[in-house]
């Protein structure tokens, strides 16, 4: 977790409104026409910020290789929100090509259990200066780097699991492997809701490319990827499966110290995968897979004994040992699948048709992540998209709800013809986003000092 970092307020921007004439090939118009004085800039930690000047106590929560987080407070709505600085965007093809996927995605896909895009700006007056990208996302409480530290009951773990299964099936639909689950890309808030964040590896299914393994956070690397065997969807499944078993157990599933080590640690608690599964790999990683001495593996019930459970309920503990048994499986082909996870009685306590079947995204065009394109074509490629946002948008942003369907809207579709155990399930939920117990308590307590 990050402490709070001093803000100390450098300039005011006070420059000509953006007036960009068309470049002489015929090439972009910048039609953002924003004027220059709406930005100021800040220091936050080693990092300046130039933002929207309704954005203010700018206060750093995070910072990786992909950029830096600050929350803010949001002067025209009143909400507190998170301001992402993407980290040298331009510094070459890698680069510009995540920062697309990821604004493209967020401004693509819209479900509860999916981070809201709520703004994307820059402060550079034209496409020539353009070097510095902000998204503007909602802001969350925590994420579950903090929350698996907690000891929660079975509702409270199912639920958001049954959320995280919502979020992924909604990216699946729209033909996106996120690719990169984990703990601290899933986030919470104290009322127990969830959400997915972090799109800049993501990519689509079915693309005809290499699959690199190098694009999972390596603790929740799927065997597949470990192996260069290429991916589908339910690469994310293996993930998610990860992330329960580490919300269990209380520490990472399979702590490999590099790639090798990563597959070992898989087949220690596994055990070796058949023959037939090892005839499909590449002659080189068969021959070290096979070198390697047979693991018998260990059962669900050792790898999950009861007293990791929350004490009372033997039935629910029976139930998540058996999801957790069909989602880790080195054979993707054996793998259960996103829906099928959500049909799991463990899961299927929560089903709501309009949260599981929500309004399908349109498809990503995944042809866009196999053109060559140099660093300059991408820059002007996410220009492009940052000139549509704002044109579509009319910023400053007002979305009631962020284009959200809440819990209460979402209830109310359903007919009244639910049955009993639906019924019961709504009442638990409500139960579980009052924030009562363990997590809302606990989550509450950890904004009072750190945010996620």
């Amino acid at each position: 977790m990050f402490r709070c970092c001093g803000v100390v307020p450098l300039l005011w921007k006070t420059l000509d409104k953006v007036v960009v004439g068309e470049k002489s090939d015929g090439g972009l118009r910048d039609i953002l026409n924003l004027s220059a004085d709406m930005y100021y800039s800040v220091q936050v930690g080693d990092t300046v910020f130039t933002v929207l000047k309704r954005y203010r106590n700018l206060q750093i929560i995070g910072s990786g290789a992909q950029g830096m987080v600050c929350s803010a407070l949001d002067s025209n709505t009143g909400d507190k929100v998170a301001i992402k600085k993407l980290s040298r965007p331009f510094q070459n093809v890698t680069h510009a090509k995540r920062a697309f996927r990821e604004l493209v995605l967020l401004k693509m896909v819209n479900h509860k259990n999916i981070i809201g895009l709520l703004n994307v700006f820059t402060p550079d007056r034209s496409y020539e200066e353009f070097q510095d990208l902000y998204l503007v996302t909602e802001l969350m409480d925590a994420s579950l780097v903090q929350v698996i530290q907690m000891d929660l009951d079975h509702e409270r773990l199912s639920y958001l699991m049954y959320q995280m299964l919502c979020g992924v099936k909604h990216l699946h639909d729209a033909g996106i492997i996120h690719r990169d689950l984990k703990p601290s890309n899933i986030v919470v808030k104290s009322d127990c809701s969830l959400k997915i964040l972090d799109f800049g590896l993501a990519r689509t299914a079915g693309a005809a490319f290499m699959m690199t393994p190098y694009v999972v956070t390596r603790y929740y690397r799927a065997p597949e990827v470990i192996l260069g065997m290429g991916y589908s969807e339910n690469v994310d499944v293996w993930s998610v499966g990860c992330i329960l078993g580490e919300m269990i157990r209380g520490s990472v599933m399979f702590p490999g110290t590099d790639h090798i080590d990563q597959w070992n640690k898989v087949t220690e608690l596994l055990g070796t995968p058949s023959e037939s599964f090892l005839s499909q790999l590449q002659p080189s990683v068969r021959m070290y897979c096979s070198s390697r001495p047979k693991q018998p593996g260990f059962s669900f019930e050792d790898l999950f004994p009861d007293d990791l459970f929350p004490p009372g309920n033997k039935t629910k503990a029976d139930e998540c040992r058996d999801l957790l048994s069909k989602m880790l499986v080195v054979d993707r082909s054996q793998r259960i699948s996103v829906i099928e996870a959500l049909h799991h009685p463990y899961i299927h306590v929560w089903y709501e048709r309009s949260e599981v079947e929500s309004i399908i995204p349109s498809k990503y065009d995944h042809s866009v992540d196999e053109k060559e394109l140099t660093v300059e074509d991408w820059k002007r490629t996410i220009y492009q998209e940052v000139i549509s946002y704002n044109n579509t948008n009319d910023i400053p942003k007002a979305v009631e709800g962020n284009g959200e369907i809440n819990a209460s809207s979402s209830s109310s579709s359903i007919s009244s013809g639910i049955d009993s155990s639906k019924k019961k399930a709504k009442r638990k939920k409500r139960e579980v986003q009052t924030g009562g117990g363990t997590l809302g308590s606990r989550i509450r307590q950890m904004i009072k000092g750190d945010e996620y």
